[in-house]
């Protein structure tokens, strides 16, 4: 079993379909679960599931929800990404994440790779997105 960071495929399609709004106005709500070292993600992730998500204090199932930033451009990329969060006070250890939209079957977005195992021991477990930019964001499309 492995975890493979990837932009999944059926994401890719569901926005041609436009079945995906991150725009600041809509009701669909994008949230992060996390996963241990025994789960298998990778781009034919289709859908959050609760087999291998993590379990511990101050965890429930189904994870944070995420707040968007706004989708932009720079140049010829559209990107977006995610503000940082943190599940606070918290006894878990995860090896990676699945971003997926709430709701309708929890079509998945994107899967993260921590390359090993992270763990909080009654702190902070937080998740910090890189730059909203055309270079870093979490989702960019050139």
């Amino acid at each position: 079993m492995a975890i493979s960071q990837a932009m999944v495929t059926s994401f890719k399609k569901a926005l041609l379909d436009g079945e995906m709004d991150f725009s600041s106005n809509t009701s669909q709500a994008f949230k992060i679960a996390l996963y241990t070292s025994s789960a298998s993600l990778g781009a034919a992730t289709t859908a959050y599931a609760t087999t291998n998500e993590i379990s511990g204090t101050n965890y429930t199932a189904g994870g944070n929800t995420l707040t968007v930033v706004a989708p932009a451009t720079s140049g010829t990329t559209a990107f977006l990404d995610f503000a940082d969060t943190t599940w606070s006070t918290a006894t878990i250890t995860a090896r990676g994440a699945l971003i997926y939209k709430s709701g309708s079957g929890d079509p998945a977005v994107a899967v993260l790779d921590f390359g090993a195992d992270k763990t909080a021991t009654a702190g902070d477990f937080t998740i910090q997105f890189p730059t909203a930019d055309a270079s870093n964001a979490i989702i960019r499309l050139a």
